[in-house]
């Protein structure tokens, strides 16, 4: 760019066009329809997550009258859904209320920096289709593409990987033209990757093998809400979504409540359920009872226990054990056992990448996330301007993402009716002791909290996981906070504030 360039500026920059970015923009035009916005995308189309990802069977575990949008009700009998009707229903939304306008593609915000005195974000942006590289300025940076990587997932170290013969693909980069009709698929990973795919290649594959080291929790759940049905028919679908959504969130909640307050009961009540739906004599307790509580790492939902019926006709076993080394013809454990394979499937997990890997700078001083503590679970401490979207891990994503949008509007607002340009949080005591933002057992999460930001032990500056809670502070509560600081931008303003 030269320095005749004109630079465009907008008032908000949502980064970002999946579910969290799409409900961004949606409360955004809803709330302050007089300010410009735009979503970028580093990819060539809407829907985040659910384009991203093209493994066999891919769908939500959590139900979609609840992971849909309070403002979009979910039309679907199916209350369990796979990807291609999640995205559907994404851009759907989107085109109906005109959000998919303000998309543009193959933008990747690379680096942000802001400057105290304008009160705003300078936004360097690589064109992905064209290597190009330009800039824009916003007076708001809002971070609505989740926490992991985009670009790679999470394989570790295999011993004598090279070895194998077959292909090995791992679930994040599911090649198109892979077929395993007939073949001998072993899948590695116990998590809802991995409980998602077994079933879904079973229907096709000659055999497939769950190998894990470690169970996980396993829930069979209705794939439709037949309550649901029942009261769409009854009610219509604007009435009944509401009453649907509101039944669902207490039923999420009072089970997790009971699964933090009584973990053995709540362990025995799993197992009960799994041995129902597993054959005679099946050996439960090695291969479905985790060595964690239930819900100190998300539970595994199966829809109509497909997992199960798999496991029972024969097409589907789940074998526990460790790695020794892959071979040419599969996998040796270090029990002896091989398990041949033609395929194998390494759901192991993710690569956590808080706000997309922007690089950040606040007046010149990079900023490093492990150092900032999350402010109400949408702001980060000492960065301006700056909000994030960032879901439940116990729950389902989109009901934190709603409350945190409205938050952020009820936010701009305020700064409306007192004129101001900037907030910034500010820890009133440096010493308060903090934990990790995300503070889930999950091996994704374990592997990068060096890399997060930090929450601490009193509000403002805790990240609740509570939907209750959070309806109190994020809906009802008052946005002025004493750690929240508003200030006006010098050059507008022609003095500090």
């Amino acid at each position: 760019m030269t320095s005749s360039t004109p630079v465009e500026h907008l008032d908000v920059l949502v980064v970002g066009a999946g579910i969290s970015g799409i409900g961004a923009a949606y409360y955004l035009q809803r709330d302050h329809p007089q300010r410009s916005f735009a979503l970028l995308e580093a990819r060539a189309a809407t829907g985040g997550t659910w384009d991203l990802f093209r493994y066999p069977g891919i769908r939500s575990d959590s139900d979609l009258h609840t992971f849909g949008y309070e403002f979009a009700p979910w039309r679907d009998p199916r209350s369990i859904a796979g990807a291609d009707r999640i995205l559907d229903y994404l851009r759907t939304t989107a085109a109906e209320h005109g959000i998919d306008r303000h998309v543009r593609f193959h933008s990747k915000v690379v680096a942000a920096s802001w400057s105290s005195a304008e009160a705003r974000w300078t936004v360097e942006v690589e064109h992905t289709d064209t290597g190009e590289r330009t800039a824009l300025t916003c007076s708001w940076l809002f971070c609505a593409g989740g926490y992991y990587r985009y670009d790679e997932g999470f394989t570790p170290h295999f011993e004598g990987r090279e070895r194998f013969a077959g292909p090995i693909v791992h679930p994040q980069h599911w090649p198109a033209d892979l077929d395993t009709t007939g073949k001998r698929v072993v899948v590695i990973g116990s998590g809802a990757t991995a409980v998602t795919l077994v079933p879904a290649l079973a229907e096709t594959a000659g055999h497939v093998t769950m190998l894990q080291r470690t169970p996980s929790y396993v829930l069979p759940v209705p794939a439709e809400d037949k309550l649901a049905n029942r009261l769409r028919k009854v009610l219509g679908e604007e009435r009944a979504y509401p009453i649907v959504r509101r039944k669902n969130i207490a039923k999420g909640r009072l089970v997790w409540r009971f699964c933090q307050k009584h973990p053995e009961r709540a362990r025995a009540l799993i197992r009960w359920v799994n041995t129902k739906h597993l054959p005679e004599g099946y050996p439960v307790d090695e291969h479905f009872k985790p060595p964690y509580g239930p819900w100190d790492q998300r539970l595994c939902a199966v829809p109509d226990g497909d997992l199960f019926r798999a496991i029972r006709e024969g097409t589907a076993e789940v074998v526990t054990d460790r790695i020794a080394t892959f071979t040419e013809q599969g996998v040796l454990l270090e029990s002896g056992r091989e398990l041949a394979a033609d395929v194998i499937v390494t759901a192991t997990g993710l690569n956590v990448q808080a706000f997309g890997g922007i690089g950040l700078t606040v007046d010149g001083a990079e900023v490093r996330l492990p150092e900032t503590v999350a402010y109400k679970g949408v702001m980060l401490s000492g960065v301006p301007n700056l909000a994030y979207a960032i879901g439940y891990t116990n729950s389902s994503w989109t009901l934190k993402v709603g409350l945190l949008c409205e938050h952020f509007c009820r936010l701009l607002t305020h700064m409306d009716e007192h004129g101001y340009d900037a907030v910034r949080p500010e820890l009133a005591d440096p010493g308060m002791p903090t934990r990790p933002l995300l503070d889930f057992g999950a091996g994704y999460v374990r592997r990068a909290v060096d890399q997060l930001p930090r929450q601490g032990d009193r509000a403002p500056w805790l990240t609740s996981m509570d939907y209750r809670t959070d309806v109190g502070l994020l809906r009802a509560g008052n946005v002025v906070d004493p750690e929240l600081h508003f200030s006006r931008a010098a050059v507008r303003a022609g003095v500090g504030a």
